[in-house]
């Protein structure tokens, strides 16, 4: 399917869950890995804030973007955000959403369209 750049640029996004490894299989408790590179994926929850609208979305980020000093409640910032549309059926339901992913997450800044 295919991949859309979010343009962030004007949003003001919050972390509201510290990152934590990314579980790939619930049963088995296997850690989710990047399929080219191997590493091991996180994921943080944020809220997304932008022209008046707000979200809780979950965002995928490879451990070594992780970056230090990340605070809850506070703005952070996801280089390249990306959503991906999905798709499947399980246990005879189909299911659908979006999953987000991002190459980081680093202490960010109020935009300053928010701030005025």
């Amino acid at each position: 399917m295919r991949v859309i750049r979010v343009d962030a640029s004007t949003a003001t996004i919050l972390l509201t869950e510290a990152p934590a490894p990314k579980v790939r299989d619930r049963q088995t408790g296997e850690i989710a890995k990047d399929a080219v590179t191997g590493e091991t994926l996180m994921t943080v929850g944020v809220v997304y804030i932008d022209e008046g609208e707000s979200s809780l979305i979950q965002v995928t980020v490879p451990e070594s973007g992780v970056t230090e000093g990340l605070t809850v409640g506070a703005p952070v910032s996801l280089p390249g955000l990306v959503a991906r549309p999905w798709q499947s059926v399980f246990n005879g339901k189909e299911r659908h959403g979006i999953a987000y992913r991002a190459t980081a997450i680093a202490p960010g800044a109020f935009s300053m369209a928010q701030a005025g």
